[in-house]
């Protein structure tokens, strides 16, 4: 009987990590060694797309407004630039709080790309996510719309594909109209969703005076959701201060009641009477503004008032994210 020949593995030349590509779970991993992909580069994969980052958009211009557009507010637009400056053909790129149908992004007949941010992500950094679907959108077919998919793990972020020094402007609408330019003649799939949409809007106004604060109507009462970019413990320090000195309200009737989190941030909350409009609640959100730096710069040790203030905001806070 002939001899065996001792069994040699496959001379197949071994990969970097950051040529590693993605194939089936059950598939023999491509780095060569010989182990299935989910036990092998597989497993960090799946870990990167899964990973929560918890401030999806740190680094971008208007940080705060991002999570305001993504949590809070109904409807509203705004104009993106591009790092590299748009494609041919492309006139412009609008983040929409939401698009027709639940669309991920949308490419125009006229070659404008609308990206949608209140859409579920597959993965736990929604930065990645929005990237891989704008970059699909710019190359999509004009007059379509654009699928969600599980970005790659070492895709962009919008971090990389923004511009740094760009100019995050709000604009908030009524209703959602800006979805079609002529609503009259929109499909019966998305004049129907554009009416479902425009009934559940909320009335929201942005104000002018201080930075991602905005106004909203309800039946019974009116709120100001204001986003805020410090640290959570400084800012929750800063307010039980203002809140056990009697000087956390916005005016008559008025009561800080809690926060949300969301992305990494914290967003007080105040109770308005429903007679306090936006533009009454101007001048008072100036005048807290200047209360609360004062407040943000004390290291003073929290006093037994504060200690309670502060764990009755805490008690108060709301996870969005």
């Amino acid at each position: 009987m002939a001899k065996k020949r001792p069994q040699t593995k496959a001379g197949r030349p071994q990969l970097k990590d950051g040529e590693i590509p993605v194939v089936g779970a059950r598939e023999p991993c491509p780095c060569g060694s010989g182990r299935r992909y989910k036990a092998c580069h597989g497993r960090a994969a799946a870990h990167a797309v899964t990973e929560l980052v918890q401030r999806p958009f740190e680094g971008l211009p208007g940080e705060c407004d991002w999570v305001a557009l993504r949590e809070l507010v109904p409807a509203a637009t705004v104009e993106l630039t591009l790092k590299d400056g748009l494609p041919e053909g492309v006139p412009s790129v609008t983040l929409a709080t939401v698009l027709p149908m639940a669309w991920p992004a949308l490419r125009r007949d006229d070659g404008s790309v609308l990206l949608g941010l209140q859409n579920d992500t597959p993965s736990g950094d929604i930065s990645r996510d929005l990237a891989d679907t704008l970059q699909r959108a710019l190359e999509a077919q004009p007059g379509t719309p654009v699928q969600a998919r599980r970005a790659p793990a070492d895709g962009p972020r919008m971090q990389d594909l923004l511009d740094a020094e760009g100019v995050f402007e709000p604009v908030v609408h009524d209703g959602f109209e800006f979805w079609v330019p002529d609503p009259e003649n929109a499909s019966p799939d998305v004049a129907a969703s554009l009416e479902r949409a425009n009934a559940a809007a909320i009335p929201t106004v942005k104000l002018t005076g201080v930075d991602s604060a905005y106004w909203c109507e309800t039946p019974d009462k009116n709120h100001l959701r204001w986003v805020m970019p410090h640290p959570e413990e400084r800012l929750l320090d800063a307010l039980a201060r203002l809140h056990a000195a009697g000087r956390s309200s916005l005016g008559e009737g008025t009561r800080l009641v809690g926060s949300f989190r969301a992305h990494g941030l914290t967003v007080p909350v105040w109770d308005l009477p429903s007679g306090v409009s936006a533009d009454d609640v101007e001048k008072p959100a100036a005048e807290f503004a200047e209360r609360l730096a004062a407040a943000l710069a004390s290291d003073a040790v929290l006093t037994p008032e504060e200690r309670r203030a502060r764990g009755g905001l805490t008690n108060r806070q709301v996870t969005l994210s």
